[in-house]
C-alpha cells in the first residue's frame, strides 16, 4: 500500500517518546504522532519550551494525548531517572541534536565532545535504559534520525570525540554518522539475540526554516524570511515535510528492522521512502569497532 503522510494509521493506546520533541524536526514528528490517538512524550530539558511545544501541538489536534518527560541527553548519569518516569513505551524518535556553528570545542561535565555526547553517547545510554520497555511491547521500535551529512563523514575510532582535528560542522557530521551506524548495529544484534525490537534509521533530507510552517510560539517566520525560502523549495524542504520520514519509521510496519527511510526525491525532500543502506553506513566493522569504543566511553552496554 502506498504511505499517506496526510491519512495516517490509527496508534491509539500506544506511547511514543520524542527527545527534542519541542523543536524543529522533532517537534512535528511529535504532532502528527500526537494525530494518531497515541500518548506522546516529549523528551526535553527546557520545560518552558516543552509547555509551548504541548500547547501547539493540543491547539491543532483536539484531544492530543500529550506530555513531557525532563531530558538532558548531555547529562549521562539522569538517564536512567527520566527512563524510570515512562509506564509503557511502543517506541522511541532519537530526534534531539546540538550543532554548533563555531569553535572553540566544548566538552561536557564529563569531559565529553559536547555534539558527540549528546547526539549519540546520551541516545546509546538512553535506548540501554529503554530497551526494557521497549521489549515489553508488542512492537517496539528505536528510530533514529540521522542525516545526510554523515555520508560525507569519515570516523576515525582511535578519536571518535575530534580531539585532533576539531571543526564544528565536521564533528556534527561525525556525531550523526555514529548514530546511524549504532541504530544499524543495534538492530543487528536485536536480530541475534532473538529480540522482538527493531532499530530503524531515518533523515529529514533538507529541511530549512524558512520552508516550515509557523507554530507559533514555537516557530514564526518574517514575511522575508518566507520569500528568501521560495527558491530553496525546488530542491529541499520544511520541517514538517523533514519528519515525514521518522513518521513513517515509527507507525509503518512494512519497514523493517535496519531499514534507512528518508524523502524520496534525491534524498532531499518529497514523500518518504526507503532508501539502500550504502557507504560506511552498511559497514558492519566500522559500526562494530563504534559500538566497542561508546561502551568504553559510557561503560554501558546496551542489552
Amino acid at each position: 500500500m502506498r504511505w499517506d503522510v496526510r491519512r495516517l494509521p490509527r496508534a491509539d493506546g500506544r506511547t511514543f517518546l520524542v527527545t527534542g520533541g519541542n523543536a524543529g524536526v522533532g517537534y512535528f514528528v511529535a504532532e502528527q504522532l500526537a494525530g494518531t490517538g497515541a500518548t506522546v512524550v516529549l523528551g526535553s530539558r527546557d520545560i518552558a519550551r516543552a509547555d509551548a511545544a504541548m500547547a501547539s501541538i493540543r491547539s491543532r489536534v483536539p484531544g492530543a494525548l500529550v506530555r513531557h518527560v525532563r531530558l538532558d541527553l548531555a547529562d549521562h548519569a539522569s538517564l536512567e531517572s527520566t527512563a524510570g518516569q515512562l509506564g509503557s513505551l511502543d517506541a522511541v524518535v532519537c530526534n534531539a541534536g546540538v550543532m554548533l556553528d563555531h569553535p572553540p570545542r566544548r566538552e561536557t561535565a564529563a569531559g565529553h565532545e559536547l555534539m558527540f555526547a549528546t547526539n549519540h553517547l546520551g541516545h546509546f545510554l538512553l535506548v540501554r535504559w529503554l530497551l526494557p520497555l521497549l521489549t515489553a511491547s508488542a512492537a517496539g521500535r528505536v528510530v533514529t534520525t540521522g542525516s545526510f551529512v554523515a555520508r560525507s563523514a569519515r570516523f576515525d575510532l582511535t578519536d571518535p570525540q575530534s580531539t585532533r582535528d576539531y571543526a564544528p560542522k565536521r564533528a556534527y557530521a561525525r556525531s550523526k554518522l555514529a548514530q546511524m551506524l549504532f541504530a544499524f548495529e543495534l538492530d543487528r544484534r536485536l536480530r541475534a539475540e532473538g529480540s522482538p525490537v527493531r532499530s530503524v534509521v531515518n533523515h529529514p533530507g533538507g529541511a530549512l526554516d524558512s520552508l516550515t510552517p509557523d507554530r507559533p510560539p514555537v516557530h514564526a517566520r518574517t514575511a522575508g524570511q518566507r520569500l528568501r525560502g521560495l527558491p530553496a523549495g525546488l530542491v529541499v524542504q520544511g520541517k514538517e515535510a523533514g519528519a515525514w520520514p521518522a513518521v513513517r519509521a515509527v507507525l509503518d510496519p512494512s519497514v523493517a528492522g535496519g531499514g534507512l527511510c528518508g524523502p524520496r526525491v534525491f534524498g532531499m525532500r518529497g514523500e518518504p521512502g526507503l532508501e539502500t543502506v550504502r557507504g560506511r553506513l552498511a559497514d558492519p566493522e566500522l559500526a562494530a569497532g563504534l559500538w566497542a569504543a561508546t561502551v568504553d566511553l559510557t561503560g554501558v552496554e546496551p542489552g
